[in-house]
Protein backbone atom coordinates (compact mmCIF):
# COMPACT_ATOMS: atom_id res chain seq x y z
CA UNK A 1 0.00 0.00 0.00
CA UNK A 2 1.33 3.39 -1.12
CA UNK A 3 1.38 6.48 1.41
CA UNK A 4 -1.17 8.16 -1.13
CA UNK A 5 -3.90 4.92 -0.15
CA UNK A 6 -2.61 4.95 3.68
CA UNK A 7 -3.24 9.12 4.06
CA UNK A 8 -6.62 8.90 2.22
CA UNK A 9 -7.67 5.39 4.70
CA UNK A 10 -6.36 7.59 7.76
CA UNK A 11 -9.00 10.55 6.56
CA UNK A 12 -11.82 8.33 5.70
CA UNK A 13 -11.31 6.41 9.35
CA UNK A 14 -10.80 10.28 10.98
CA UNK A 15 -13.86 11.20 9.20
CA UNK A 16 -16.03 8.14 10.49
CA UNK A 17 -14.96 8.45 13.85
CA UNK A 18 -16.00 12.23 13.91
CA UNK A 19 -19.47 10.96 12.37
CA UNK A 20 -19.62 8.56 15.78
CA UNK A 21 -18.72 10.83 18.28
CA UNK A 22 -21.76 13.76 17.09
CA UNK A 23 -23.71 10.78 16.88
CA UNK A 24 -22.69 9.61 20.72
CA UNK A 25 -23.24 13.66 21.18
CA UNK A 26 -26.78 13.42 20.08
CA UNK A 27 -27.30 10.89 22.16
CA UNK A 28 -25.51 12.52 25.20
CA UNK A 29 -27.75 15.72 25.14
CA UNK A 30 -30.91 13.39 24.89
CA UNK A 31 -30.42 10.47 27.64
CA UNK A 32 -27.19 12.51 29.84
CA UNK A 33 -25.28 10.03 31.73
CA UNK A 34 -27.66 7.30 31.14
CA UNK A 35 -26.57 6.94 27.44
CA UNK A 36 -25.69 3.78 26.24
CA UNK A 37 -23.07 1.87 23.86
CA UNK A 38 -26.60 -0.01 22.22
CA UNK A 39 -28.37 3.84 21.38
CA UNK A 40 -25.25 5.09 20.34
CA UNK A 41 -24.90 2.38 17.76
CA UNK A 42 -28.09 2.30 16.82
CA UNK A 43 -28.00 6.70 16.50
CA UNK A 44 -25.01 5.87 14.28
CA UNK A 45 -26.64 3.32 11.93
CA UNK A 46 -24.01 0.79 12.75
CA UNK A 47 -24.33 -2.38 14.94
CA UNK A 48 -22.28 -2.34 18.40
CA UNK A 49 -18.85 -4.55 17.41
CA UNK A 50 -18.41 -1.64 14.73
CA UNK A 51 -18.95 0.90 17.57
CA UNK A 52 -16.50 -1.56 19.92
CA UNK A 53 -13.57 -1.65 16.49
CA UNK A 54 -13.68 2.38 16.88
CA UNK A 55 -13.64 2.85 20.23
CA UNK A 56 -12.29 -0.25 22.29
CA UNK A 57 -14.95 -0.06 24.62
CA UNK A 58 -16.91 2.01 26.89
CA UNK A 59 -14.27 3.77 28.50
CA UNK A 60 -12.72 4.59 24.75
CA UNK A 61 -15.87 5.71 24.01
CA UNK A 62 -15.93 7.87 27.03
CA UNK A 63 -12.61 9.24 27.04
CA UNK A 64 -12.73 10.50 23.37
CA UNK A 65 -16.66 12.62 23.67
CA UNK A 66 -14.42 13.78 26.98
CA UNK A 67 -11.17 15.01 24.75
CA UNK A 68 -13.76 16.57 22.43
CA UNK A 69 -15.88 18.87 24.79
CA UNK A 70 -12.97 19.75 26.85
CA UNK A 71 -10.67 20.65 23.83
CA UNK A 72 -14.01 23.15 23.11
CA UNK A 73 -13.72 24.56 26.53
CA UNK A 74 -10.88 25.16 26.73
CA UNK A 75 -10.60 26.83 23.45
CA UNK A 76 -13.25 29.31 24.92
CA UNK A 77 -11.74 29.71 28.31
CA UNK A 78 -8.45 30.83 26.93
CA UNK A 79 -10.47 32.85 24.09
CA UNK A 80 -11.81 34.58 27.31
CA UNK A 81 -8.32 35.05 29.17
CA UNK A 82 -6.88 36.68 25.56
CA UNK A 83 -9.94 39.15 25.28
CA UNK A 84 -9.19 43.00 25.08
CA UNK A 85 -10.74 43.74 28.76
CA UNK A 86 -8.81 44.74 31.59
CA UNK A 87 -7.68 41.77 34.51
CA UNK A 88 -11.46 42.01 36.61
CA UNK A 89 -13.33 41.75 33.60
CA UNK A 90 -11.76 39.10 31.90
CA UNK A 91 -11.51 37.07 35.44
CA UNK A 92 -15.25 37.77 35.51
CA UNK A 93 -15.28 36.52 31.60
CA UNK A 94 -13.12 33.16 32.18
CA UNK A 95 -15.70 32.12 35.11
CA UNK A 96 -19.20 33.28 32.59
CA UNK A 97 -17.55 30.94 30.10
CA UNK A 98 -17.21 27.90 32.03
CA UNK A 99 -20.97 28.27 33.76
CA UNK A 100 -22.11 29.12 30.81
CA UNK A 101 -20.88 26.40 29.27
CA UNK A 102 -22.07 23.68 31.84
CA UNK A 103 -25.19 25.85 31.60
CA UNK A 104 -25.90 25.09 27.72
CA UNK A 105 -25.21 21.53 27.61
CA UNK A 106 -26.13 19.86 31.26
CA UNK A 107 -27.05 16.52 30.02
CA UNK A 108 -23.23 16.13 28.67
CA UNK A 109 -21.66 18.18 31.33
CA UNK A 110 -23.54 15.36 33.55
CA UNK A 111 -22.64 12.77 31.41
CA UNK A 112 -19.05 13.52 31.83
CA UNK A 113 -18.88 14.74 35.59
CA UNK A 114 -21.50 12.20 37.37
CA UNK A 115 -22.59 8.55 37.22
CA UNK A 116 -25.59 7.37 35.87
CA UNK A 117 -27.81 7.09 38.86
CA UNK A 118 -30.06 4.53 39.26
CA UNK A 119 -28.95 3.12 35.36
CA UNK A 120 -29.33 -0.51 34.37
CA UNK A 121 -25.94 -2.69 35.07
CA UNK A 122 -23.89 -3.95 32.84
CA UNK A 123 -23.34 -2.42 29.07
CA UNK A 124 -26.28 -0.25 29.62
CA UNK A 125 -24.73 2.83 31.16
CA UNK A 126 -21.42 4.25 31.61
CA UNK A 127 -20.01 4.52 34.79
CA UNK A 128 -18.12 7.71 34.46
CA UNK A 129 -18.27 9.32 37.78
CA UNK A 130 -15.15 7.79 38.40
CA UNK A 131 -13.61 9.47 35.67
CA UNK A 132 -14.33 13.19 35.85
CA UNK A 133 -11.06 13.69 37.97
CA UNK A 134 -8.67 13.64 34.91
CA UNK A 135 -10.69 16.05 33.37
CA UNK A 136 -10.29 18.78 36.15
CA UNK A 137 -6.91 18.07 36.36
CA UNK A 138 -5.98 18.59 32.80
CA UNK A 139 -8.15 22.40 33.61
CA UNK A 140 -5.69 22.67 36.21
CA UNK A 141 -2.38 22.40 34.45
CA UNK A 142 -3.37 24.48 31.45
CA UNK A 143 -4.76 27.53 33.78
CA UNK A 144 -1.62 26.59 36.01
CA UNK A 145 0.13 27.38 32.62
CA UNK A 146 -1.13 30.44 31.74
CA UNK A 147 -0.82 32.04 35.18
CA UNK A 148 2.41 30.90 35.27
CA UNK A 149 3.42 32.55 32.00
CA UNK A 150 1.86 36.23 32.75
CA UNK A 151 1.99 36.56 35.98
CA UNK A 152 5.01 37.59 38.21
CA UNK A 153 4.07 35.60 41.43
CA UNK A 154 8.14 36.21 42.52
CA UNK A 155 10.08 33.12 44.23
CA UNK A 156 8.24 29.64 43.88
CA UNK A 157 6.11 31.09 41.11
CA UNK A 158 5.86 27.65 39.35
CA UNK A 159 4.08 25.75 42.54
CA UNK A 160 2.23 28.94 43.55
CA UNK A 161 0.79 28.94 39.89
CA UNK A 162 -0.17 25.07 39.99
CA UNK A 163 -2.07 25.88 43.40
CA UNK A 164 -3.74 28.80 41.78
CA UNK A 165 -4.80 27.24 38.79
CA UNK A 166 -5.91 23.81 40.48
CA UNK A 167 -7.33 25.64 43.02
CA UNK A 168 -9.69 27.93 40.69
CA UNK A 169 -10.47 25.33 38.91
CA UNK A 170 -11.68 23.27 41.55
CA UNK A 171 -13.92 26.33 42.76
CA UNK A 172 -15.37 26.88 39.74
CA UNK A 173 -16.49 23.00 39.46
CA UNK A 174 -17.59 22.55 42.84
CA UNK A 175 -19.17 25.88 42.56
CA UNK A 176 -20.94 25.14 39.25
CA UNK A 177 -22.21 21.97 40.00
CA UNK A 178 -23.99 22.99 43.40
CA UNK A 179 -25.43 25.81 41.52
CA UNK A 180 -26.49 24.27 38.11
CA UNK A 181 -28.30 22.04 40.61
CA UNK A 182 -30.02 24.06 42.41
CA UNK A 183 -29.92 27.42 40.63
CA UNK A 184 -30.18 29.93 43.93
CA UNK A 185 -28.83 33.17 41.93
CA UNK A 186 -28.39 34.31 38.83
CA UNK A 187 -25.67 33.43 36.68
CA UNK A 188 -24.34 36.80 36.41
CA UNK A 189 -24.34 37.17 40.36
CA UNK A 190 -22.22 33.64 40.91
CA UNK A 191 -19.80 34.97 38.71
CA UNK A 192 -19.39 38.42 40.70
CA UNK A 193 -18.93 36.45 43.84
CA UNK A 194 -16.63 34.08 42.34
CA UNK A 195 -14.62 36.89 41.11
CA UNK A 196 -14.75 38.75 44.49
CA UNK A 197 -13.29 35.89 46.09
CA UNK A 198 -10.43 35.29 44.02
CA UNK A 199 -9.91 39.07 43.57
CA UNK A 200 -7.61 40.07 46.49
CA UNK A 201 -4.30 38.50 45.72
CA UNK A 202 -4.85 38.25 41.57
CA UNK A 203 -5.16 42.31 41.85
CA UNK A 204 -2.19 42.17 43.70
CA UNK A 205 0.15 40.60 41.36
CA UNK A 206 2.02 42.35 38.69
CA UNK A 207 1.92 41.21 34.85
CA UNK A 208 5.33 39.19 33.69
CA UNK A 209 7.35 41.48 31.35
CA UNK A 210 6.82 40.70 27.77
CA UNK A 211 3.95 38.90 28.43
CA UNK A 212 0.32 39.51 27.29
CA UNK A 213 -0.68 39.70 30.58
CA UNK A 214 -3.46 37.97 32.80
Amino acid sequence: MDTTQRTEQQRSADRRRRELLEAADRVVLRDGPQASMNAIAAEAGITKPILYRHFGDKSGLYAALAKRHTDALLDSLRAAVDAPADRRERVEATLDTYLAAIEARPQVYRFLMHPAEGAPTGDQGFDVGKQWAPLLRRMGEELAQVIEERLDLGPGSQQLARVWGHGIVGMMHAAGDWWLGERPCSRAELVRSLADLLWGRLAAAGDKVGSPGF
